[in-house]
């Protein structure tokens, strides 16, 4: 037992998210922060920024960050697990860099990393992975000595990530009308990307037809919907669908987008939804604005009764997850053999990403992989 609750060789944790504003002034900012190198003028992005806007320019994010890290802390002061935990944005404060600077300075030489999405892809992964790279090329031009950073395995399978979710499914079709409520759909959602990048998402061997993005997140609803289905005794029809959308029109992104699946769903005469956001962490402004705010005013519109599940946010079997992920790898690291839990039929994803999983369209420096310069 001593061996599965010892974090060696790591001495920290590093939680690394997106990032979001604190308040009106941050917007274009952070938004300029988001894009920056794409040359969009600062008018186009103060009308991007007015979703922040109708909160008050306010991303929950990071308060929901703040919540999983004190979620950590508690999960781990109470298995005896003794290592701090950090936290640092790509796009806010506090920024990656920054973190990884007062880390380097209290003495941690060797770091895991948990990233805020669950998922392979290019914007999933390896976006985090050259964000790294690029914050220890800044601590080296500075003279400092550079801890290692392992980013811990995807986690989209792992039972503490999935069951939270199940139970958000079931609450959620407990609260619909009970006349509607057996025929209702779930209509699982996640980021929409550029199908070139669905394709070219995981390994070399998993590229195409929609690759381990989409792979990934089928198996994940696959197992949700047949948990719902085993504990409520209804098998209640499926889809993996699309939001957020925010690239040129001319670019072909993965399809369906949630409001015209609700379109297409009223039509054929579904009698509810419930929209589950399995591609996401917790309840940041794509959840709060495209799902609860512009889906659902669709399916009103609709007169469609729709329901949205949780996400898992801070959830302490999350938290218990990540606790599960950092042992089993600094087991690996150890060269001791390590339970890998995984729910569905794709298994546990691999703990280093190999040359070529999830390019990007430029080469560029990823720390914690097998082309790392970092290593």
């Amino acid at each position: 037992m001593s061996d599965q609750r010892d974090p060696a060789p790591y001495d920290a944790l590093l939680l690394l998210s997106f990032g979001g504003p604190e308040g009106p002034d941050d917007v274009v900012p952070f938004l300029e922060n988001v894009t920056r190198g794409r040359g969009i003028p600062k008018e186009r992005l103060k009308e991007v920024g007015q979703h922040y806007f109708l909160f008050g320019g306010v991303s929950p994010i990071n308060d929901q960050n703040r919540a999983l890290l004190e979620a950590l802390r508690k999960d781990f002061a109470e298995h005896g697990l003794d290592l701090p935990v950090h936290w640092g944005n790509r796009n806010w404060a506090p920024y990656l860099t920054d973190t990884l600077r007062e880390m380097t300075d209290a003495g941690h030489r060797r770091i895991a990393v948990l990233a805020t999405s669950a998922y392979a892809s290019y914007s999933g992964c390896r976006q985090y992975r050259e964000n790294l790279a690029d914050a220890l090329a800044t601590l080296e031009a500075e003279g400092r000595q550079l801890p290692r950073v392992d980013k811990l395995r995807h986690y989209f399978n792992h039972p503490g990530f999935v069951r939270p979710m199940i139970d958000g499914v079931l609450a959620s079709l407990a609260d619909l009308p009970e006349d509607v409520r057996a025929g209702a759909h779930l209509a699982f959602t996640t980021h929409s990307i550029p199908t070139s990048a669905a394709d070219a998402s995981g390994p070399d061997a998993e590229h195409g037809d929609g690759g381990a993005y989409v792979r990934q997140h089928l198996d994940v609803a696959r197992t949700v919907a047949e948990a719902v289905a085993h504990e409520t005794g209804l098998e209640h029809p499926w889809e993996l669908v699309y939001q957020s959308r925010s690239g040129a029109p001319h670019i072909p992104w993965l399809e369906p987008d949630i409001c015209d699946h609700l379109e297409n769903l009223h039509t054929a005469g579904a009698p509810a939804v419930v929209m589950v956001p399995i591609g996401f962490v917790s309840d940041h402004m794509e959840v709060l604005y495209d799902l609860d705010t512009e889906a659902t005013a669709k399916a009103a519109e609709l007169g469609l009764p729709v329901r949205r599940s949780a996400t898992v946010g801070a959830d302490p079997r999350f938290a218990g997850a990540v606790r599960d992920l950092l042992l089993e790898r600094a087991a690996s690291e150890r060269g001791i053999p390590a339970e890998r839990c995984a729910l569905g039929a794709l298994g546990p994803s691999h703990d280093l990403c190999p040359v070529g999983c999830c390019p990007a369209r430029a080469p560029k420096p990823a720390a914690a992989g097998a082309d790392s310069p970092y290593a």
